[in-house]
């Protein structure tokens, strides 16, 4: 049996607010601490796979996220309690 994860890959490109890229840094972390690893494009996989194709629930999840209050993820500044993990993908290099 094929798995869902394991199908040819797309590159897709996504532009959205600074506190919710360090949120999902926070869900990739926080999968760390329970033994998984994984990394932000299989975290949002999982998320996109996991949501129901209701139209009204849809909706309902997109009209929530358009009235969180701008501090909405600001305690997520200070998660010492995850574990910290590592980007993949090349490293950054520095020129002399």
């Amino acid at each position: 049996m094929e798995l869902l994860c394991h199908q040819r890959r797309r590159t897709t490109s996504v532009l959205w607010p600074e506190d919710i890229d360090r949120r999902l840094n926070i869900l990739v972390r926080a999968a760390a601490a329970a033994g998984e690893r994984t990394s932000r494009a299989e975290l949002l996989a999982a998320l996109v796979a996991a949501i129901e194709v209701e139209p009204e629930q849809v909706a309902a999840l997109l009209n929530h996220y358009r009235r969180l209050p701008a501090d909405t993820l600001a305690g997520d500044e200070d998660r010492d309690d995850l574990p910290a993990v590592r980007a993949t993908g090349p490293r950054r290099t520095t020129s002399p």
